[in-house]
């Protein structure tokens, strides 16, 4: 697909995921509520197949794909959440998945992966060791690349999300808040939210130690990740060719918030909901401890990403 999603290929993407991913439930926590003085509404992507949001978009791209595509299988670069999520979609249509991993990606992601049936390469923790490994592997292969996010079909499949939450929750969010690394879920946000949803206001929220999308929305260029320093470990990539236009037309903001805050905010999620949520995933709650934009009595709608957490190793 060479063009930005428009409203019917997210819906083409719900209908065509729908067999193969959950429907995941919004929760809410009177108890968060209460100590944000706003209504939170949390699509819970933590539930979905393979652990997270990821889900969405590979299965979109694998099934966009004709049986002479995928004949030699699929190949991608992702630290863990795209990397499990891709090997689960290939193998729903008997194809392999050859994933090139971060030699220091989270143990709990390369198992996930490897359980899926994904054929993994390591590499160094570098983009340019990413993609040139990743490039001997297609060489190698013949797989098709399925990007983690700058993809037209995985933005669109990544879109559904948004546009279960909108259809879900009662009335309209005055906010609807999501995580960033690459920006495929923040784009596909945008856009559900632009067709679906065009009184909403879309903020991204990203780590002050990957701060590299902060940067390109403000600066109004891209600015590459460098160096990142977080415990959100799904959100070290730059943005991408094209989920950073999206993003730059149709995001209303990105704020950042600290790792003392993600940390709270993900101990909050646990203790108070009841449930696993991953650093990343809790991120955009952690923007409203920290006040980033005034939200107060307001309905706000919250992807929370994913729960594939170690629980060997947890920040507290």
């Amino acid at each position: 697909m060479t063009q930005i999603p428009d409203k019917s290929t997210i819906h083409q993407a719900a209908e065509r995921i729908r067999p193969y991913v959950h429907r995941t439930p919004v929760h809410t926590s009177e108890a968060i509520n209460k100590l944000v003085h706003a209504s939170v509404y949390f699509k819970c992507e933590n539930f979905q197949k393979a652990g997270a949001f990821k889900s969405r978009g590979a299965v979109n791209a694998v099934f966009s794909l004709s049986d002479e595509e995928i004949r030699h299988g699929v190949c991608t670069h992702s630290s863990g959440n795209h990397a499990a999520a891709l090997a689960r979609a290939a193998s729903l249509r008997d194809a392999n998945a050859y994933i090139v991993m971060p030699e220091n990606s989270s143990r709990i992601k390369i198992e996930a992966t490897r359980n899926y049936g994904g054929i993994i390469t390591f590499c160094a923790p570098t983009l340019s060791s990413r993609e040139k490994t990743l490039e001997e592997v297609k060489d190698r292969t013949d797989a098709v690349e399925i990007h983690p996010y700058n993809n037209y079909m995985t933005i669109a499949g990544q879109a559904t999300a948004a546009k279960e939450l909108i259809e879900d929750i009662p009335g309209t969010p005055d906010f609807i808040l999501a995580p960033v690394g690459g920006g495929g879920l923040l784009s596909g946000t945008a856009l559900a939210v632009k067709y679906y949803s065009s009184g909403t206001k879309v903020i991204g929220t990203e780590p002050e130690g990957a701060n590299d999308a902060f940067r390109s929305f403000h600066l109004k260029k891209w600015v590459p990740s460098e160096n990142p320093k977080t415990i959100a470990d799904g959100l070290l990539t730059s943005l991408g060719t094209l989920t950073f236009p999206i993003i730059l037309n149709d995001v209303q903001s990105i704020v950042t918030v600290s790792e003392a805050s993600i940390v709270e905010a993900m101990r909050l999620i646990w203790t108070r909901m009841k449930i696993i949520a991953e650093p990343s995933s809790s991120v955009p709650l952690a923007a409203l401890l920290e006040k980033k934009f005034s939200f107060q009595n307001k309905k706000i709608g919250i992807i929370l990403s994913g729960g594939n957490t170690d629980p060997d190793k947890l920040p507290w």
